[in-house]
């Protein structure tokens, strides 16, 4: 259903606004489902739904740890090639943890990397085009890591901590996780603590200042100084 506001720049005439379309399910491809639900389950990714009919249909949902979107498998449900999904993008404040996280968890995961030339997390491990470790600066977006599920569906672990502008709405700044606004209060506090010997004095409104920042940092509006 679309919405309709009045631009007052147009004389107070309507204007048609774009329905939400919030993206829900990734339906990927596996060979055996049981096997699939097993091993997403084990990277502690919550079960929402296993529902078999009679005429053979069968469709699993699970959902990552913090996501919004959820995953679907099954039979019946795709006729793409078992294992040919990729790139599917798993974004994390702390890609290191995450990826020690994940490989404690018996998940078949890379080591951390960057690209080394753009476009090279899709390429496969050992290319050119990926180097080892976290990218230099640790800058937002530029760290990887590599995860493939048994029928070799392949998903890109990648570190965010400063979104790009116009990302998130500043109206609406929530945070997937405990870990992910901890994470977001220390980059804070640094900031913060560079900011006070900017000004040489202590800030008595530092909750105000982390508030502000936290907001710009995850919508990518300008930080304060």
């Amino acid at each position: 259903m679309s919405t309709t506001d009045v631009d007052p720049r147009s004389g107070g005439s309507a204007t048609r606004t774009n329905a939400d379309l919030k993206l829900e399910v990734v339906v990927i491809p596996v060979s055996d489902a049981d096997r699939s639900k097993a091993y997403y389950a084990n990277l502690g990714w919550r079960l929402d739904a296993d529902f078999a009919f009679d005429n053979g249909f069968r469709v699993v949902q699970l959902t990552p740890p913090g996501s919004g979107t959820s995953v679907q498998f099954g039979t019946k449900i795709s006729t793409a090639a078992p294992g040919s999904a990729e790139g599917l993008y798993l974004v994390v404040s702390d890609v290191s943890s995450a990826r020690d996280e994940l490989a404690a968890r018996g998940a078949d995961i890379s080591e951390v990397f960057h690209p080394s030339a753009p476009g090279g997390q899709f390429e496969p491990a050992g290319g050119d085009a990926r180097a080892a470790g976290m990218e230099q600066d640790r800058a937002s977006y530029g760290s990887f890591a590599t995860l493939r599920d048994p029928d070799g569906n392949t998903w890109l672990l990648q570190e965010v901590t400063t979104r790009l502008p116009g990302r998130i709405d500043a109206d609406g700044t929530s945070y997937a996780s405990i870990a992910d606004l901890a994470s977001a209060m220390r980059r804070a506090s640094v900031a913060h603590g560079q900011h006070e010997a900017r000004i040489g004095k202590a800030d008595e409104d530092w909750p105000d200042w982390y508030a502000t920042y936290m907001v710009a940092e995850q919508s990518g509006a300008q930080l304060p100084e």
